[in-house]
């Protein structure tokens, strides 16, 4: 059994990393770091509840640190822990530099630890039906990804810091490194990247919409779009291919579900359930007519994350989000960031981050 210590208690460590931990087998979570406030207390009667980093480190049992607190604390609370001699999982975005995470990953490698990005949408039924598709090439050579993340909220959320001006806030953070995993899994690294970073609503001060767009060989285009200001929502995921197309228009159940403090996996899908969260694939026969069947989603559990964590630290698999991986997503934040900010396309050139990070 492998005791798990969790840091932060807002809505990651409530939703997504908490009610997670506690359903896989294996790992025990032993101890949240909530600073004030009974929530966790309420939820987890049964889990130690500290104030203080200093005071989690302190519990000799703990063998894995999750950090799922806001950006700017990254960095320094995973050098801690990773001083204390114990694996880390931290929330994306990794921290808010490459720098910060290829520093993180040397010291890490130096101290033989592991460590590790929560990349838990990968992990969601309808990428996994993506991933499925274009493995199976039913779609023939693919020209175009598509993944939308959009939303409608037009007022900002009071509080809420990621819509502070600090380092790492912004929508772009929050929700780019879950599209460019998704597009580093399908495609592998680009050739060059172009994007548009912006402000669309009036009382915004952080970035809360972005369009950016990955070149692959052969004329492939992977687009990653999202906004605040999206009363009509794109859809979720769009593939187009020389055979076909296949369309998804709705988000995956886990994250409602986990935000309303239901057990996803504690729910058989219903039927219902199941149609409204399926795509449509459409392929071309060969006298120009098309055919098109409902795809249902793949197998939808953010548990395989956590599980892999688990695998990766007895020895029994490597890490589903490897440290390079983590990195080359961050190269990809930072390579965006200056793209919109010069109006051009960025080269990707370098193929290892930490050398990138180093020059």
């Amino acid at each position: 059994m492998i005791d798990v210590g969790l840091v932060g208690f807002g809505l990651a460590g409530r939703a997504f990393h908490a009610p997670v931990i506690r359903a896989v087998p294996g790992l025990r979570l032993a101890a949240i770091l909530q600073r004030s406030g009974n929530e966790a207390a309420q939820l987890y009667p049964d889990v130690r509840i500290v104030r203080s980093l200093e005071e989690l480190l302190g519990m000799r049992s703990l063998r894995l640190i999750v950090i799922a607190t806001p950006n700017d604390t990254h960095y320094s609370f995973t050098r801690q822990c990773l001083e204390a001699g114990r694996d880390v999982v931290v929330d994306k975005p990794f921290t808010p530099t490459l720098k910060e995470a290829a520093e993180l990953v040397r010291f890490a490698e130096e101290r033989g630890r592991l460590l590790t990005v929560y990349q838990d949408r990968r992990y969601d039924g309808d990428f996994q039906a993506v991933q499925q598709i274009v493995s199976g090439g039913d779609l023939g050579r693919i020209v175009r990804f598509e993944t939308n993340y959009d939303r409608f909220r037009p007022q900002l959320k009071q509080g809420a810091w990621r819509e502070r001006s600090v380092a790492g806030a912004g929508i772009f953070f929050d929700l780019g490194p879950h599209l460019i995993d998704h597009a580093l899994l399908l495609f592998g690294l680009p050739e060059a990247i172009s994007a548009d970073i912006r402000i669309e609503r009036d009382s915004a001060v952080v970035d809360d919409s972005f369009d950016l767009t990955l070149f692959y060989p052969r004329d492939c285009r992977a687009l990653l779009r999202a906004t605040m200001l999206a009363a009509a929502l794109r859809p979720r995921f769009v593939l187009h291919g020389t055979k076909g197309a296949y369309v998804k228009l709705s988000f995956d159940v886990q994250e409602p579900k986990l935000r309303a403090g239901r057990i996803p996996w504690e729910e058989p899908p219903t039927p219902g359930e199941l149609e409204e969260n399926s795509g449509v694939l459409t392929l071309a026969n060969a006298d120009g007519t098309t055919v098109e069947r409902r795809i249902p989603p793949g197998p939808a559990d953010y548990r395989a994350y956590y599980a892999n964590v688990r695998d990766a630290m007895l020895g029994r698999a490597k890490l589903a989000v490897s440290p390079q991986h983590a990195l080359n997503v961050m190269r990809m934040l930072e390579l965006a960031l200056e793209s919109s900010n010069h109006r051009c396309t960025m080269p990707w050139q370098v193929s290892d981050a930490r050398s990138a990070s180093e020059s």
